[in-house]
């Protein structure tokens, strides 16, 4: 058989297949010693993964490497392990009292071989976060890491082989025919992160095979600061999400909503938040390529032709463009990077009425201690989640579904829901010894049906 670029994904494959024919089910033990080994793996060699990933991006603060790459994934792993036992007992369900004694369960099992499309922006932690859920749940995972970040890839595939058989946890590299045979492999689930544009294109390959997927895709995350907010601690929280990677974050703020009364004293609240937290380029991450800062520089220049007023401290902070036309590229795409729209609306109906009027974000922001306007906001509005008063602190929190809803994606993971997510939720009935059901066989009696409700 000739050698094909793609010989080692479809023998990876293959492997991970004919593994989970032989060993469906792994037991509890085995699938701690699989988290343990993977939280090891990251804790030995923090210090590699924090070297391959400054390489990456040319300039990315350590201290957030740490909170949301290697921090993230021992907890996560941590968190499956103490959970896992009660995660993976069968569920009791009722069953209704015309088929009592009768026994009902709700049984988790694995679906196979998951495959999983990671993406550049955390190339360590959204690579395997997801490996988390998927190995706690039983599964065996092929990862296929980005190719953008090709020192952390890199590493990745040379430790994940160094610490898992090929059977349990492999790692594929390659560029974008790699991913796009990848995607159009036969998996039991596939979960991608990144772009709408080729989210759509894996989930169309995948659709070929009846795949499963879980889309995570992001969008424009609104930050709504209503008229009760304190403008201090909401723009400390905004300047947070919005600096933190260099705005390279998927539930980071997009652009921000502010009644036009309150909103000079919005941006002065913005600056000083700035001034404090991003004061110079020491703890900054820059964009990952030339690329990537040529497109955000071209969105705030394009503002600035505009007539946009454009509050710019530096590459190294997030740069306040007020009030810009709905038509720029700004207002159009997601910016993924430092550029901070913050638009001025009437009130908060206007503020309301924009936000439904747009698709469905990952994740809404909204600041306020107005519990009337909490509860508006569950009920008129649709994104991925709804956070009051901070920002990305939500995504620590592994007991909520993180995931998007929409066009910010489809399906969720962490913790529980992870689990779930790439588990067969199988349904178990046991028929009691003596049972009535004998009464609801032919041939039928029509006042015995009548007497039942039927």
């Amino acid at each position: 058989m000739p050698h094909t670029p793609h010989q080692p994904l479809q023998h990876g494959f293959d492997l991970q297949r004919q593994a989970a024919r032989k060993a469906p089910f792994p037991s509890l033990a085995a699938r701690r010693d699989r988290l343990l080994r993977l939280a090891r793996m990251t804790k030995r060699h923090q210090r590699e993964i924090i070297a391959a990933i400054t390489q990456d991006f040319g300039q990315r603060s350590e201290s957030e490497i740490r909170l949301a790459e290697t921090g993230a994934v021992i907890q996560a792993a941590g968190y499956a392990r103490r959970k896992l036992k009660r995660w993976m007992r069968p569920r009791r369900v009722g069953v209704s009292w015309r088929l009592l004694p009768a026994r009902a369960r709700i049984a988790p099992q694995p679906l196979g071989v998951v495959g999983i499309l990671s993406p550049w922006n955390y190339p360590w932690s959204l690579a395997l976060l997801p490996a988390i859920d998927a190995i706690a749940a039983g599964n065996r995972v092929m990862l296929k890491p980005s190719e953008h970040t090709p020192a952390t890839s890199a590493l990745l595939a040379e430790l994940v082989s160094r610490y898992f058989d090929p059977d349990e946890f492999c790692v594929i590299q390659g560029g974008a025919d790699t991913a796009q045979a990848f995607s159009a492999l036969a998996f039991d689930h596939l979960l991608f992160t990144g772009a709408t544009a080729v989210g759509r294109e894996v989930a169309k390959a995948a659709a070929a095979n009846l795949t499963p997927t879980t889309l995570e895709l992001g969008g424009k995350s609104p930050a709504l600061v209503a008229g009760d907010a304190d403008l201090d601690a909401a723009a400390e929280a905004i300047i947070f999400g919005k600096g933190f990677n260099g705005g390279q974050t998927c539930i980071a703020p997009d652009y921000v909503l502010v009644e036009s009364r309150r909103l000079d004293a919005l941006l002065h609240a913005l600056e000083t938040a700035t001034a404090k937290q991003r004061p110079d380029a020491r703890d900054a991450t820059a964009p990952l390529s030339a690329h990537h800062r040529q497109r955000v520089d071209a969105l705030l220049d394009e503002a600035r032709d505009h007539g946009c007023r454009v509050m710019d401290p530096g590459e190294h902070a997030p740069a306040l463009v007020v009030d810009p036309n709905q038509d720029l590229a700004l207002m159009q795409e997601e910016i993924f990077g430092r550029a901070l729209p913050v638009i001025s609306v009437k009130d908060i109906d206007a503020a309301i009425g924009y936000i439904t009027a747009r698709p469905h974000p990952l994740v809404l922001y909204a600041f306020t201690r107005d519990s009337g306007l909490q509860r508006r906001l569950m009920g008129e509005t649709r994104s991925g989640a709804l956070v009051f008063n901070a920002t990305l602190l939500h995504h620590a929190v592994p007991g909520l579904p993180f995931g998007g809803v929409g066009a910010s994606g489809h399906g969720a993971y962490h913790g529980r829901h992870g689990f779930e997510r790439f588990s067969h939720r199988r349904g178990v009935f046991y028929q009691a010894k003596r049972t009535p059901t004998v009464l609801i066989r032919p041939p039928y009696r029509r006042w015995l049906l009548k007497l039942l409700g039927y």
